[in-house]
């Protein structure tokens, strides 16, 4: 199944959604095949992918529950050239369903286990709290992607996600590691951004990417118009950050891309 990551932050407004989306279509760009689960209730990642969430027939929830089996739920992103597990409002449901249910916590990996669809990149973007499906998020991914904004609540956030993933990885899956922490919004004017980058940097060293996302309105405009950012303005600031950051991703993975960025 290739690389399975998490985008995932407790914290909400942090932009897991649109690193979600714009690394899926930076890495489909690059030549990659991947699959975009939308995890959130909200399935924010499901229309700014250019899907309808209004109208779907088969969901990540129908899946999550056994009333589905993930090929079949799965739609294609025709603006970004990915697939996408989609999700709507049902999938609010499945916290309390999920309960009973046997292997509860491993849900979403036995479905990506059972499905002969080969992808490089499996990318989950994950509800804005420690919840049941954050929880099958983590216990079937290789590693997390943490997208945080440079303000001051955002390091006390840090530190109770890190944990979460400490007893995951004892717990529950010892392939989990926090693959690193992807600055996004930041505006280098605002001296607070500043400091709290330089502090996170002290602090976490190597595991901070070198790529910074800037705050840009190209990228926040992209979802209205069913597209990540990328594809919407690929010259825009926020869309080539997000590019260099999938090629950063590939570099610290080892992995080449099928495809030049010629095209």
């Amino acid at each position: 199944m290739g690389h399975v990551f998490c985008i995932a932050n407790q914290k909400g407004g942090v932009g897991k959604t649109t690193t979600s989306v714009n690394l899926a279509a930076a890495l489909a760009r690059r030549g990659h095949r991947v699959l975009l689960v939308d995890l959130d209730p909200q399935g924010n990642a499901t229309m700014g992918s250019g899907i309808d969430k209004r109208t779907l027939e088969r969901s990540v929830y129908q899946v999550l529950v056994g009333l589905s089996g993930l090929e079949e739920a799965t739609l294609r992103s025709e603006s970004g050239g990915y697939d996408v597990l989609p999700a709507n409002r049902e999938l609010a449901g499945a916290e309390v369903e999920l309960v009973d249910l046997p292997r509860r916590e491993f849900r979403l990996r036995d479905a990506l286990a059972a499905t002969p669809a080969a992808y490089d990149f499996v990318l989950i973007d994950c509800p804005p709290s420690l919840s049941l499906l954050t929880l099958n998020a983590l216990t079937c991914a290789h590693g997390v992607i943490i997208p945080m904004q440079c303000e001051y609540y955002a390091l006390e956030g840090l530190s109770d996600l890190a944990n979460t993933i400490k007893r995951v990885h004892a717990n529950l899956n010892r392939d989990l590691r926090i693959v690193g922490l992807l600055r996004v919004m930041f505006d280098p004017r605002v001296t607070l951004q500043q400091q709290v980058s330089e502090e996170v940097q002290r602090h976490f060293g190597e595991k901070v990417f070198t790529t910074v996302i800037p705050r840009n309105v190209r990228l926040a405009e992209a979802p209205s118009h069913g597209m990540p950012g990328v594809v919407f303005d690929p010259r825009a600031r926020g869309a080539l950050a997000y590019l260099e950051f999938a090629a950063e991703l590939e570099r610290r993975l080892g992995v080449s891309a099928p495809l030049t960025e010629a095209h």
